[in-house]
């Protein structure tokens, strides 16, 4: 009998890489349809994070790096985290993986046994269940909606605490909702985390250069918890770099030599040239970040007052990371113009790209079946057409 896993049959497959793929499947058919549904920016690479990968390349940088990737990226890395976030770390400390993704995963299968528990608030990125399952660890979702603006409350997170917590996953800016965490409300979380000292705060910041509200905030800040959050990000969000596929933690010592560990065993160092262009990304000039932020806040204010006028939606203002997430249950129940029934999220993000031809992700995925999820990462024209279809299609629901 053919038959997986019972650990790969507890999986559920990534929504967001779904829909992209049958967004892709209608454009291969020939219909026009504009996709919102991929977290991923449209710029380019950056010319002098690709000139240092031609030069890798031409410098023979094609042998096996180090697991925990090249020192002098990892150097860079602590400089990074020194000048910008102001926090010391040494280089033993950072693994860099195969994308912030890899990251995560490491992090939580090195330190989650079976049956212990890891707060994830709700809305949340879609992964993050799924390796808690992968770890056979037990998920425990708070669930803050948009009238808290997707930001959970000191006192939800006391309330979910017990005995079997293990960590929290919290993620600032966030994917999928763009809510960022303030610097007073990250301390309302430490305060609480600090009387609980065995709990890891693994602190996904992959959007951290992609906010609107000044300069970066991490938990990592506050020295009563400091010695057990673990940062993740990486490349791919700030410098346009999705597909080099290069992520870090830097973490205490003692949780980077087990993801160094663990690395080892199942891909080893991540690809040598994009570790070379993730270090010149780190190491050169910071104003394409500047940049492409400015053009992701120009496109937030567009697509927010766009998805405004539509009737039905509930929409919040995001201060990070380029999607909106508006609240759309009003549309459950209706009829499409074929008499079919919108029973939920999924088969009005469904409609959307069928009738519509606008790719988008329903907010279940996330944690949130009431919301649906459009990316801003495309240009400014495919957002005022993909948003006069939604409005359209959606006027059509009776």
């Amino acid at each position: 009998m053919n038959s997986v896993s019972e650990r790969l049959a507890a999986l559920s497959p990534s929504e967001t890489l779904a829909m992209s793929q049958k967004s892709a499947e209608l454009k291969a058919q020939g219909v026009d349809v504009i996709n919102l549904s991929v977290g991923e920016p449209d710029f380019f690479t950056p010319a002098h994070i690709k000139e240092a990968a031609k030069k890798a390349v031409d410098n023979n940088f094609s042998f096996y790096s180090p697991v925990p990737g090249y020192p002098e990226l990892r150097k860079a890395i602590c400089a990074k985290l020194k000048n910008e976030n102001g926090l010391d770390y040494k280089p033993e400390q950072i693994v860099v993986s195969g994308g912030a993704k890899q990251s995560i995963c490491n992090v939580v299968l090195s330190i989650v046994n079976p049956g212990d528990e890891v707060i994830i608030p709700a809305p949340y990125w879609v992964s993050y269940v799924e390796m808690v399952k992968l770890a056979e660890g037990k998920n425990v979702v708070i669930t803050a909606g948009i009238e808290q603006n997707f930001k959970i409350t000191p006192a939800q997170l006391e309330a979910a605490i017990t005995p079997r917590t293990k960590a929290l996953i919290l993620c600032s800016p966030s994917n999928p909702s763009g809510s960022v965490y303030s610097k007073e409300e990250l301390k309302g979380l430490a305060d609480v985390l600090a009387k609980y000292p065995n709990i890891i705060i693994i602190s996904d910041e992959i959007y951290e250069h992609i906010s609107y509200i000044g300069g970066h905030q991490s938990i990592t800040q506050f020295e009563k918890v400091r010695d057990r959050v673990v940062v993740v990000n990486g490349v791919s969000k700030a410098y346009a770099m999705t597909g080099w596929r290069i992520g870090f933690i830097a973490a205490p010592q003692w949780i980077s030599a087990a993801c160094n560990k663990l690395q080892s065993q199942y891909t080893s160092a991540p690809c040598s040239v994009a570790q070379k262009a993730a270090e010149a990304a780190y190491t050169g000039s910071q104003d394409c970040v500047k940049e492409m932020c400015a053009a992701f806040q120009r496109r937030r204010d567009l697509i927010v007052g766009l998805a405004e006028e539509i009737p039905g939606f509930k929409v919040n203002v995001p201060d990070g990371a380029f999607y909106i997430f508006p609240e759309c249950s009003s549309y459950f129940g209706k009829k499409a113009p074929n008499g079919k029934e919108i029973k939920d999220v999924g088969e009005l993000a469904m409609y959307l790209l069928e009738d519509g031809h606008v790719a988008s992700v329903g907010g279940a995925a996330f944690g949130a079946p009431d919301c649906i999820r459009f990316s801003y990462a495309t240009s400014e024209d495919n957002l005022k057409e993909a948003m006069r279809r939604v409005k359209k299609a959606l006027a059509e629901l009776k």
